[in-house]
């Protein structure tokens, strides 16, 4: 378990990093980081899926990937409306390549070892992003309805925050 708290807290170390890397963000590369972020989460509940025998874990997981595909959704409908191209930054990409680490990591592992690394990446995730949105991109957006739906993805992310610290304690 020490490792897992370990990799933890490296995971949300390198994810904040991402973040630093631009420090104002214009509203097209907010799209685009938002976007990406909640892509990453999208792709690692299909790999917790595709993986876990976990019922609790499943159902959590289920909930990431439809939760962050209708936030991605509703994002890309706001750019379209608005003819906005989101824009390619540091931040997307260093999100990009440490999701890849990650999910590298994940693939390695099965059962409840698998289980309790992804439980804890999801925490370490959503308290970076979460911290990213409220600290970064909301503050940087200037157009009101992109900064409505980053408030809206907060709220909505933060409860995943919670739902999965909740998790963590049952997942043995």
């Amino acid at each position: 378990m020490p490792r897992l708290l370990i990799l933890a807290a490296a995971l949300a170390m390198s994810a904040t990093t991402a973040f630093a890397h631009d420090a104002k963000f214009s509203d097209p590369q907010i799209a685009h980081v938002a976007y990406t972020a909640g892509q990453i989460d999208v792709d690692a509940a299909k790999l917790a899926l595709a993986k876990t025998g976990n019922a609790e874990v499943r159902a959590f997981a289920e909930l990431m990937a439809r939760d962050h595909a209708a936030v991605n959704d509703k994002a890309l409908a706001l750019v379209k409306r608005l003819n906005v191209k989101p824009e390619a930054n540091g931040t997307s990409a260093s999100l990009t390549k440490q999701a890849k680490q990650t999910e590298k990591r994940l693939k390695k592992l099965s059962g409840a070892a698998f289980d309790r690394a992804y439980v804890a990446n999801e925490i370490a995730y959503h308290r970076t992003v979460n911290q990213a949105l409220s600290g970064a991109l909301i503050p940087s957006a200037h157009n009101s309805e992109l900064k409505a739906l980053l408030e809206t993805g907060l709220a909505l992310f933060t409860a995943h925050q919670t739902h999965a610290e909740h998790l963590a304690q049952t997942v043995k």
